[in-house]
């Protein structure tokens, strides 16, 4: 609750004082950019009405008061009053003293390694979350959290991944078609329709914008060895950065190239880092694929060898089994990864029997919107 309001800096600023004793500081031209009234936000869908150039360059807060619990301000020299509610202000302030968290993320992603996951790999059933929203948000919440989800239930045949992606999203059509078939084939165009064992890697790094999600669904799978496993790739990069700080900022501020050049007509170049952070430090993607990467030509002559052996040191990490958590698909399973955070592997398989997975690509903007409308929905349901 708002206690008082206080407009300082001839009008720049104004203080509001909080029942807890907080104090929080907003400057005039952020309030009425950020205003809600119906000229300048959409009823409708929220987005802005106007421009950073509607509102002038003065604006000043003329005059504040507390009623009923909203701040009422009136500005110049547009003349305009505005409400905010207490609430919105508070979840809104900028003005902190404690160690923000990074980025929007904040404690929802949480990193994992083996001793936390292995027996604890988050799943549902796909007939139960097709007809329980509480259990889709569940689901789409762990992929959220931890990167990666495994679907049971679904029909063992043909195009059944396509459930999956139809729960949050879209898939995203690619050239390697609507989806893909992953089992073994003579003189494949890419290592994973082999039989060999794959290092956990991110898909696609060769693209951009990099495919976020991938799907891969089990539709036979006879053959002995051929597990899954996912790496917690936030949780590695902060493991190096913990034991070699040089080498972390080297690998995030470097740029590597990753390239695909498998089918005719096909010619796919990125060149981003290894561990891309954001503005602000927050960890936003991981792109680690030995098989696509490029000569790495934008790491200055002096810096070299110890970026190789960062780039080392990250890779043995990936492969340390306290990372790794397995499993092993059966028909009907799927599973899901965050393919920028999450890295995902396969052990090597015999040559008897039969494995036969498919995998597409989704985008995780996707899952991400269908999760918050849920939880809205939920959250107006509970009021």
């Amino acid at each position: 609750m708002l206690t008082h309001a206080l407009v300082g800096d001839e009008g720049r600023t104004i203080e509001l004082g909080w029942q807890d004793g907080r104090r929080t500081r907003f400057h005039a031209i952020w309030l009425r950019d950020n205003a809600l009234d119906d000229k300048t936000r959409s009823a409708g869908n929220g987005q802005r009405l106007i421009t950073i150039l509607d509102i002038p360059a003065e604006t000043r807060i003329g005059a504040a008061a507390i009623k009923a619990g909203m701040l009422e301000v009136s500005f110049v020299p547009e003349g305009k009053t505005v409400s905010f509610p207490a609430p919105w202000l508070s979840a809104n302030a900028y003005d902190r003293d404690e160690l923000r968290q990074p980025g929007w993320t904040g404690d929802i992603i949480q990193r994992w390694t083996k001793a936390t996951m292995q027996n604890s790999v988050p799943r549902a059933s796909y007939p139960a979350a097709s007809h329980s929203r509480g259990v889709l948000r569940e689901w789409l919440s762990a992929v959220r959290t931890y990167g990666f989800a495994v679907m049971d239930g679904l029909p063992a045949e043909s195009g059944a991944l396509c459930k999956v992606s139809d729960l949050f999203g879209y898939i995203r059509e690619t050239n390697y078609g609507r989806w893909f078939e992953v089992r073994a084939e003579v003189n494949p165009n890419n290592l994973a329709y082999t039989n060999l064992g794959l290092q956990a890697h991110t898909d696609n790094p060769y693209r951009d914008p990099v495919p976020t999600l991938q799907i891969l669904s089990c539709i036979e799978n006879t053959v002995e060895g051929g597990e899954s496993s996912v790496v917690d790739g936030f949780a590695v990069a902060a493991a190096l950065q913990a034991e070699n700080p040089e080498g972390f900022r080297l690998l995030s501020s470097c740029p590597a190239r990753f390239e695909y050049a498998g089918s005719s007509g096909v010619r796919l170049q990125a060149k981003r880092p290894m561990i891309e952070l954001g503005p602000d430090g927050e960890l936003i993607c991981i792109r680690f694929n030995n098989r696509s990467l490029a000569p790495t030509v934008d790491v200055p002559f002096a810096d070299m060898e110890a970026y190789y052996a960062a780039y080392r040191r990250f890779a043995e990490l990936i492969e340390d089994p306290s990372f790794e958590v397995t499993f092993k698909l059966e028909p009907g399973q799927a599973f899901i990864v965050d393919n920028t955070r999450v890295m995902h592997a396969r052990k090597a398989f015999s040559g008897t029997g039969k494995r036969w997975l498919q995998g597409c690509y989704a985008d995780k903007d996707g899952l991400l919107s269908t999760l918050a409308a849920i939880e809205q929905d939920f959250k107006e349901a509970a009021e």
